[in-house]
């Protein structure tokens, strides 16, 4: 596809109603190991859950040869095989309830080609929100890449970026394919890289199993828990920067800054190596 191409799919859009139901909260709780009491009709559910609402239902045979659904719906039908999550910023205006029925409005914002160091990328900004009677409570833009398979030489010779030293909070995190298995589940990722071990290794490149962008992302909103629970956050940004996976333990980190309201987030490896980076906004 050309650039005008692409640029037609800006500005596409599509609508999603789901009730936010009580079961997923409850077993993305125990999936986290957290101990929770039974989600009950008007309980506010964590910062950035919604990822498991709103999903698109494709049949089997609508998938591509990764697990993704086929692009040209309401994504480009970019023709590069590899699909991922490259980072979002979030505005958590109200919280989400167990119970309410919620719309979400998704809207393609941008399609940019760009050239990286494995090949040709091309990017897809999405903006979401998720609103009901009282107004928006959710606002999302989502950042969407698309690459050619990395060979195994490429993925082992990606920069490495070291991570801060700094962190006032620590917790080790050890993924397995368990893990990754109930949180593709929860919701409903069919992208055969975080459960098809063969595949990831063989298609993909990787040395093991991709831990979840957004599943990195869930667990550093959730060391503010862990460390403020009084804490509201209000706005989240994150970036990926390399990728984690199965085969090690991770540590996600993070430090409240002296201005009060800044909580800075980053996950690193046992190397030392950045993964992802992120920011929260808390009242």
């Amino acid at each position: 596809m050309t650039a005008a191409e692409f640029q037609a799919w800006v500005g596409k859009t599509e609508t999603r109603t789901d009730q936010i139901t009580s079961m997923p909260v409850a077993a993305l709780s125990a999936t986290l190991d957290i101990d929770a009491s039974a989600p009950r009709p008007g309980d506010m559910v964590p910062p950035l859950w919604h990822w498991m609402w709103f999903l698109p239902i494709h049949k089997q045979s609508e998938l591509g040869p990764d697990g993704h659904a086929k692009t040209g719906d309401f994504l480009p039908p970019v023709p590069l095989p590899l699909r991922m999550w490259a980072g979002g910023r979030f505005e958590f205006h109200h919280p989400l309830r167990v119970g309410q029925t919620y719309t979400r409005t998704s809207r393609i914002l941008d399609v940019q080609q760009k050239e990286g160091r494995s090949g040709p990328l091309i990017f897809v900004i999405v903006r979401h929100e998720i609103a009901y009677a009282e107004g928006i409570a959710l606002s999302e833009e989502q950042d969407i890449v698309y690459r050619d398979n990395a060979t195994a030489d490429q993925v082992g010779t990606a920069a490495t970026q070291p991570a801060p030293s700094d962190a006032a909070w620590e917790r080790v995190v050890q993924p397995d394919d368990v893990l990754l298995f109930r949180y593709s589940a929860l919701t409903f990722n069919a992208h055969r890289i975080h459960y098809d071990r063969r595949y990831a290794t063989e298609v993909g490149g990787y040395p093991g199993l991709v831990v979840h962008g957004p599943l990195i992302a869930t667990l550093l909103l959730d060391l503010i828990r862990r460390n403020l629970p009084n804490a509201t956050v209000e706005h989240f940004a994150f970036r990926a920067v390399n990728p984690l996976f199965d085969t090690e333990p991770f540590v996600l980190c993070g430090k409240p800054e002296s201005d009060g309201k800044t909580v800075s987030l980053w996950a690193r490896d046992t190397a030392g190596g950045l993964a992802t980076t992120a920011t929260a906004t808390r009242v």
